[in-house]
């Protein structure tokens, strides 16, 4: 079996098989990204610049562990699905609010 058939669909659209050096550092940059995109839109709390930095270092350490995994599995399209998820949550959420408060008016 072609290992290039097993990829996941950042690992394949990266071309990890082909350049794995490259294509692994647009990996994690991605799963990085998607990651923080998550935790800002679910589980973000006002914190102190220190406390946030500590919090974006183990962040970013436990992708590397996600990028190992990313290349078979679909992580990325997971973390993808995840953040989509978040967004609707967070616009139907603030329609509610505004709903809300527009009925408290008048």
């Amino acid at each position: 079996m072609d290992i290039s058939q097993r990829l996941s669909f950042f690992a394949a659209l990266y071309k990890v098989d082909e350049q794995p050096d490259v294509g692994m550092w647009l990996l994690y940059i991605t799963l990085v990204g998607l990651c923080v995109i998550v935790y800002k839109l679910g589980f973000a709390r006002k914190l102190p610049l220190g406390k946030s930095i500590v919090i974006y270092i183990f962040l970013a350490l436990g992708c590397l562990v996600l990028t190992a995994l990313g290349v078979f599995l679909p992580i990325g399209e997971g973390l993808v699905v995840a953040a989509l998820i978040l967004i609707i949550y967070k616009i139907r959420l603030h329609q509610q609010k505004k709903h809300d408060a527009g009925a408290r008016q008048g």
